[in-house]
């Protein structure tokens, strides 16, 4: 039987087979697993068929638990259903999970396995997640690598219908899940031979029916529970047997023989380890090396962890083995070892008792933790683990990956220690959306479809994903790839931004005599100086070939803006001389029509001759006569070290994370419990712009729009008297401030050159024209190399301006909102980003005074995403206090902050009234009058009040001093707030969220409604619009959106609004009047983003093109304003003038779905026109026809 050898990585692996022996899939996104999902909906959106010839149904739920509950239910009413997931999404369906497996319910859930949420989030892969399965009663089989994915998820499918148990098929989250590798695929006839059709049927027929009824979930009393719970022993028994029999099927199919357990190495080894996942490749590799010299080493690899295959297990290992290392990628305190640990040494004692092993002698076992968070493991730490296991006195409960200088026991390894290879190595340094790692990916697929080669394309990136930088590593060569772990020696290093050679030690990894090429705006002759001189003595260390491209101006020529990667990519196989450069430029531009094809010719034209200038434009560096710099008292770890406001934990801590080198700190210079220090972003420093803007203060007119706008706090507004120019530099900036209020004040509009992206967003915004070019404005973008130097200068200096005080403005306004001080800054948020201005404005409204508590998505990634955090303090210290929880209990978390702080001030006003006398009657009073104020003025009285009631209770000598003192601050009024996504507040979290709602309490909510899942990628919430296509609903959102405002104001005792930042002044009025509201508010804030194909320059105006379409309506319902005799519901949004199709056509959300189907686009289009029309017809008679009138 033929099949096609193909690259594809873990996800796309287990959704070839899942959709193709199923027939529904229910969803939810979480990453890494939300590709399988977004695989599965794309196959069904476009027609194609499962084995059986029928399309898959492919649903989107609220969550995991929903999606887990609709598995049930399909289940039990005999359709063939699975679902992908991970971490805490795969513990919210642990309870289904038991319920599935107690009716012996046939089904395979595939997991790309992620670490939980601990002390902090982690979207990375290590096993905690399907540890803490063990005891649902399912099969937990893992896989290796993509080719393993793919054929474990035939087999499991076909032992689940078999064995009647449900089976966990897991494979290592991001090192499995996103790793490219070729793979042969399997084919429909592999499948259908596979699949027992008659075991189908037999599943069907135990369904729930009304033409044969039974009834299932039935309570139990504790006469039968007992025996009930016992009476799966028979099943979990027989699984081994089963699945080894399936394997055996699969083997004489298609030649790839597998069994519960494997071993691999020699024959007679002494010392072996014993381990599941991607390790195991890195294992076999290391295990081949040192063999290959002279050591006697093995590997146990575990297929099926669970039911444990005691016999199997001990059969497999050499009866020579004298020690046993088992490696667990999960963490149990408290525990007497991890999982894996413990299965073996228990599995092993059995077999000692019984008699049924061949060792010759008890073997030493000891166990180990490595790659929690998909922490890198390497050889070298294979081979370590191995020394420490022959060790004559070993370390029990080892680590190894890290130094923990706690505990003491994490094994030391060499990081210079390598195996030698001959396969072809590359690395690519990116910036996150700048499409380097979706070039990389079509590099590996052409040089596998160009030259047969085995391509391996690994990538690594934070959680920010946007904005970071992106690394790309690239192995190709005619053996098979076990090397599961990144680069350690390239042969070629590309750097796809400048600005990184100043913060990052790239080329460390360069072998001698490799290649690297930079994207600089420096030609071949220019290029050699700008180098930093830590740069240029690698480069000349390692002999290395250097070459250059300006891939910016290209793509700026070409109109492609920011997106260098094709040009780039074209410019390494320039290089490379991989294939030659016909087949490269044809196998490039095939894979540009089939990557944008979607997005219209234009798109696909401008790739295309990109494709041909990375070709032309790459210009070799001939440094060899050159002079360098000097690099004596240089440091990549530097921007932290040198700032006096930085603190020794950001010294010793944050500039090593800065610089990348965090795999370096060691466990004692971690928080133990989570907490980190605010404050830092300005510390990191990223420089990642081309363009800044640059002020013009003839022209501009103060209205503080620029700074109101700008996603990254990167360009601000002060107001100071004049003395504060004392030591200004020369370069300096000011004018004379506006205002009556402001006479004799001077102004200045500073841009903090390193921290600004260069989205332009200011200048779009900005209203102010030169009347004498009316080209340009108050803003306006220019080159910053140039200006780098000065305006660091002038923004450090502008930071040592004072801040303005309180009474001198109000922050009810747009410009008095922007002078208040910037308490959060310089974010790792998207370029452009449609969120970050209103938790700005947030934190500039009431930061000195907030709690806030923030679901997990985009605003938990860019508001607290190590290495640095953007939330910071005024000048004395106060500043907002963040903390995130989970995804789904957002508003609950919220909620309880809320309860905390009215306990606590509820207890220091019974204090205060209790001991008045002692502490002064006048100033209790005064207190007491004050601890629920609005006004930013009375709130620092109250706080100057309270500091003297503090100092007055310290000198006392009432009984309950310690506890009044430590409660006391919570006199001065707190504002709690609540901040998530769509995807939260519409889905997941928001059945929390309309019981925190409707519970009355003083609290508020703010909803960044960017329409999508953002930080997954791009899925369907049910804040989508019709018509729209997004991941999850490739063909287009068939269903209107929630309307999350109508639904709040049904209660009647909400504060709900409606905002965009197309409107200041209502968003402003909006914030003030919900904090100030008495009970709970809503804030929906419309949020542009990147997943919505717009120009992120142009947010705010596509904004407003949204609201004057009638697409967004701008709304207040204050129930206040009913006492007041008025509507409590206001409009602030004009009457719909523009068009809405005019408005759907400018989003590529909306043209995709038209170039997919433009039939059902125009009827889809239609449908919204009427639903929209209804929804603001409905809207404005509320707001005309809500008055009481007997007020």
């Amino acid at each position: 039987m033929s099949r096609k050898k193909t690259i594809m990585d873990g996800n796309m692996a287990a959704a070839h087979v899942a959709h193709a022996v199923n027939e529904v899939i229910a969803i939810y996104p979480i990453t890494p697993s939300s590709v399988m999902g977004e695989i599965s909906d794309e196959k069904s959106a476009k027609g194609q068929v499962n084995i059986w010839g029928t399309v898959p149904h492919v649903v989107e739920l609220q969550s995991e638990g929903g999606a887990s509950g609709t598995v049930h239910g399909s289940l039990t009413a005999g359709a063939l259903t699975t679902t992908f997931t991970a971490s805490q999404g795969l513990l919210l369906m642990i309870p289904n999970m038991y319920k599935i497996a107690g009716e012996l319910t046939p089904t395979v859930f595939h997991v790309s396995a992620r670490a939980l949420a601990a002390q902090g989030l982690s979207i990375f892969g290590d096993h905690s997640d399907v540890m803490a399965c063990r005891a649902c009663g399912w099969a937990m089989l893992a896989s290796n690598n993509p080719q393993e994915v793919m054929d474990m998820a035939l087999i499991s499918q076909a032992a689940t219908l078999r064995s009647r148990i449900p089976f966990l098929h897991f494979f290592d989250g991001f090192r499995t899940s996103h790793e490219l590798s070729v793979v042969e695929e399997l084919t429909f006839d592999d499948m259908r031979h596979m699949i027992d059709d008659k075991l189908i049927r037999e599943h069907r027929k135990r369904s729930l029916t009304p033409d044969n009824p039974t009834i299932k979930g039935t309570a139990q009393n504790p006469d039968v529970y007992f025996q009930g719970r016992e009476t799966v022993n028979q099943y979990i028994d027989n699984v081994g047997n089963i699945l080894q029999q399936e394997m055996d099927k699969f083997a004489k199919l298609t030649g790839r023989q597998y069994h519960l357990v494997e071993y691999y190495g020699a024959s007679d080894a002494k010392s072996v380890i014993v381990v599941m996942g991607s390790a195991c490749d890195v294992a076999e590799e290391t295990i081949d090396y040192l063999n290959s010299n002279g050591e006697k080493l093995g590997v146990v690899k575990i297929h099926l962890y669970q039911p444990f295959p005691v016999q199997a297990f001990v059969d497999a290992i050499p009866e020579t083995v004298e020690n046993i290392a088992v490696l667990d990628r999960t963490k149990e305190p408290g525990s007497v070892g991890e999982p894996l640990y413990v299965s073996v040494r228990t599995a092993i004692g059995e077999a000692m008792a019984t008699k049924s092993t061949h060792f010759k002698k008890y073997p030493r076992i000891l166990g180990g933790r490595f790659g929690l968070g998909s922490k890198d493991f390497t050889p070298a730490m294979v081979k370590a683990v191995f020394e420490n296991a022959s060790s004559n006195e070993p370390v029990f409960g080892f680590t190894v990956g890290i130094e923990d200088d706690v505990t003491n026991k994490s094994l030391k390894f060499d990081k210079s220690w390598l195996i030698p290879s001959k396969n072809y190595k590359a690395m690519f340094y990116g910036l996150g959306s700048d499409g380097t790692v979706g070039a990389n990916k079509n590099t590996a697929k052409i040089i596998f479809a160009e030259t047969g080669k085995n391509s391996q394309a690994y990538f690594v990136y934070d959680s920010k994903k946007a904005g970071s930088m992106t690394t790309s590593h690239v192995r190709f060569g005619d053996s098979q790839i076990k090397s599961s772990y990144l680069i350690q020696e390239a042969d070629f290093i590309g750097c796809h931004n400048f600005s990184f050679l100043e913060r990052y030690d790239l080329l460390s990894p360069l072998k001698k005599g490799g290649v690297f090429l930079l994207n600089s705006q420096y030609d071949s002759k220019e290029v050699w100086e700008k180098l930093p001189p830590l740069v240029q003595k690698e480069i000349r260390e390692r002999e290395a070939k250097m070459y250059v491209v300006d891939a910016i101006k290209i793509a700026h020529d070409l109109g492609l803006g920011s997106r260098i990667n094709v040009i780039l990519q074209a410019a390494f196989f320039a290089i490379s001389n991989i294939i030659s450069k016909e087949q490269a430029l044809t196998a490039i531009k095939n894979a540009i029509s089939k990557t944008y094809g979607k997005y219209g010719e234009e798109i696909v034209a401008k790739n295309n001759a990109a494709a041909e200038a990375g070709f032309i434009k790459l210009e070799e560096v001939d440094y060899a006569s050159l002079k360098d710099g000097d690099y004596s008292a240089q440091s990549l770890i530097n921007g932290c070290l040198t700032d006096k406001r930085a603190s020794d934990f950001v010294k010793d801590v944050t500039s090593v994370l800065v610089a990348g080198e965090g795999d370096n700190i060691k466990v004692s210079q971690m928080p133990d419990d989570g907490t980190w220090p605010v404050g830092t972003a300005r510390f990191e420093k990223r420089n990642i712009a081309v363009n800044i803007p640059v002020w013009d203060p003839e022209v501009c007119i103060q209205c503080g729009i620029c700074s109101f706008v700008c996603p990254h706090s990167a360009i601000r507004l002060k107001y100071y008297e004049k003395d504060a120019l004392k030591n200004a530099p020369s370069t300096f900036k000011y004018t004379d401030a506006k205002g009556k209020e402001f006479d004799g004040y001077l102004a200045t509009i500073q841009i903090a050159p390193e921290d600004c992206t260069g989205c332009s967003a200011c200048v779009s915004d900005c209203p102010a024209i030169n009347r004498q070019n009316p080209e340009k404005k108050a803003i306006n973008m220019q080159e910053q190399t140039p200006l780098r130097e000065q305006e660091v200068e002038n923004f450090a200096f502008f930071e040592t301006l004072p801040e303005l005080s309180v009474e001198k403005y109000s922050k009810t306004n747009i410009k008095g909102s922007q002078l208040a001080p910037h308490l959060f800054e310089f974010s790792g948020a998207c370029a452009g980003c449609g969120e970050t201005p209103y938790v700005k404005l947030l934190t500039q409204l009431f930061g000195d005074r907030i709690l806030m508590a923030n679901a997990t998505g985009c605003s938990s990634i860019y508001g607290g995403n190590l290495p640095t955090t953007p939330y910071c303090t005024r000048a004395d210290g106060k500043g907002p206090a963040w903390s995130n929880s989970l995804f789904e209990d957002n508003a609950e978390f919220g909620y309880g902050m809320r309860l905390a702080v009215d306990y606590f001030q509820g207890k220091a006003i019974t204090y205060l009234n209790e001991y008045k006398s002692v502490l002064g009657e006048n100033l209790a009073e005064e207190i007491l009058a004050c601890t629920n104020s609005h006004d930013q003025a009375e709130i620092e009285k109250q706080r100057a009040k309270v500091d003297k009631l503090k100092a007055l209770i310290e000198k006392s000598d009432i009984k309950e001093k310690e506890d009044f003192l430590s409660i006391a601050d919570y006199l001065t009024p707190k504002s709690v707030w609540i901040l998530g996504g769509d995807g939260w507040a519409y889905d997941i979290g928001y059945g929390g969220l309309d019981h925190v709602l409707a519970s009355g309490e003083n609290i508020n909510v703010l909803v960044l409604d960017t329409e999508v899942y953002s930080n997954t990628g791009g899925q369907a919430s049910k804040s989508t619009p019709l018509g729209a296509s997004a991941k999850f609903a490739t063909s287009g959102k068939v269903r209107e959106k929630k309307d999350l405002a109508m639904i709040s104001m049904t209660y009647g005792s909400i504060y709900v609004a409606k905002v965009s930042l197309s409107n200041p002044a209502q968003c402003i009025k909006a914030f003030v009047e919900a904090e100030r509201y008495n009970g709970p508010s809503i804030i929906i804030a419309y949020s542009h983003c990147i997943a919505q194909g717009i120009d992120m320059t142009k947010g705010s105006k596509e904004q407003k093109k949204a609201i004057d379409a009638g697409y967004w309506t701008l709304m207040r319902f204050n129930p206040d304003l009913i006492n007041e005799g008025k509507s409590p519901l206001v409009i602030d949004s004009k009457e719909p003038g523009g068009d809405l199709a005019d408005f759907m056509a400018g989003e590529n959300r909306f043209r995709i779905t038209k170039k997919a189907n433009a039939e059902k686009y125009d009827q889809l289009v239609d449908l919204a026109k009427e639903k929209l029309a209804r929804r603001n017809k409905v809207m404005r008679m509320m707001s005309t026809n809500l008055v009481d009138s007997e007020k």
